[in-house]
């Protein structure tokens, strides 16, 4: 979905509400016109399938998703830094994570095959693609290299 008229559609983190902004306050301390959740949180918002697709397809904002495993020692070591990324790159990109042990058809049909597995969404599609744990630098530069101009 694209921006039109200067308005973008941003998904509530909470209730999933489709929330139209105007382009230029989605930086302020908007709220969900449904729960009246703060729209950005600055931390990953966990995923599953229901709420995968309203915030991959029906957003104005690039997803990051970091798909990872409660078992894996790499994905918890690039858990703070994804944390982090949240709070410094929020309202710009939201960020979500898959457990792929909970979520394994979601996990599935994106074709992930080891963790972590980083992708980036825009207008329901996939972007960019990184398997493996990346430092807090590394992740940030990957991050920046390919978020789409907006």
């Amino acid at each position: 979905m694209t921006s039109t008229g200067g308005m973008v559609v941003i998904p509530c983190p909470q209730c999933d509400s489709l929330n139209r902004l105007p382009t230029d306050r989605r930086g302020e301390r908007s709220r969900c016109g449904r729960c009246r959740s703060p729209l950005f949180t600055g931390t990953p918002i966990v995923l599953d399938e229901a709420r995968f697709g309203r915030h991959a397809g029906s957003s104005d904002l690039p997803l990051l998703v970091d798909f990872w495993a409660p078992w894996c020692g790499p994905c918890r070591a690039v858990a703070p830094a994804f944390a982090a990324l949240a709070r410094e790159l929020e309202p710009r990109l939201r960020l979500g994570k898959v457990d792929v042990d909970a979520q394994p058809r979601l996990a599935a049909q994106h074709g992930i095959q080891a963790v972590p597995t980083l992708v980036l969404f825009h207008a329901g599609r996939e972007h960019a693609r990184h398997a493996g744990g990346l430092s807090g630098n590394a992740l940030r530069q990957w991050a920046a290299q390919h978020l789409p101009n907006r």
